[in-house]
């Protein structure tokens, strides 16, 4: 039996106009979290990121993949709840796969939100390298090597989306946000 959901203050709403889902997907070291921080901020939404969610539950054995997916469907009963709220919600999370990414799209579906898909991306691999070896690599931030593996594991992503390089020397908020309008 499904909880009823309460009713929703239209003027409590997270940003301006009505919820949506945001998914942020890339590799790591490409600026997925530091936009979908921003992009949370500039809706005042809840970002929601996957790997501490994942780290979590590493800590408590579960390892493998297990773990991967686990979080993400974690992260969507969370989403679920804020967009049943009648927030708009910011996932951060790698993406790689088209079962992870679906789950975004059958919860939009479920909770009938648009939803928008912001793919990022490091045009220049000197600079990603540079961004991914910059960090103290452990179980949340991965060797470069690592990124390469993800990489060669990575399904392209088929369907709407916003395509974002931030490699470029522009800043891509204002992009991002039209989008989402």
């Amino acid at each position: 039996m499904t909880a009823p959901r309460p009713a929703v203050d239209p003027h409590a709403r997270s940003g301006a106009g009505e919820p949506m889902l945001v998914a942020f997907a890339g590799l790591p070291g490409v600026g997925k979290t530091t936009l979908a921080l921003r992009v949370g901020a500039a809706l005042r939404a809840p970002v929601l990121p996957v790997d501490p969610v994942e780290q979590a539950l590493g800590r408590y054995g579960l390892v493998g993949d297990v773990p991967g997916m686990a979080a993400y469907g974690a992260v969507a009963g969370l989403a679920e709840v804020q967009l049943g709220l009648g927030l708009s919600v910011v996932v951060d999370a790698v993406n790689p796969v088209a079962s992870a990414r679906g789950l975004w799209h059958d919860l939009a579906e479920r909770a009938g939100v648009p939803l928008r898909v912001v793919e990022v991306h490091c045009g220049d691999e000197a600079e990603h390298r540079r961004r991914v070896e910059a960090r103290q690599p452990d179980q949340h931030h991965p060797t470069w090597e690592q990124t390469l593996l993800r990489r060669a594991e990575y399904e392209p992503l088929i369907g709407p989306r916003l395509v974002v390089d931030t490699a470029l020397d522009t800043d891509p908020m204002p992009g991002i946000l039209a989008y989402l309008r």
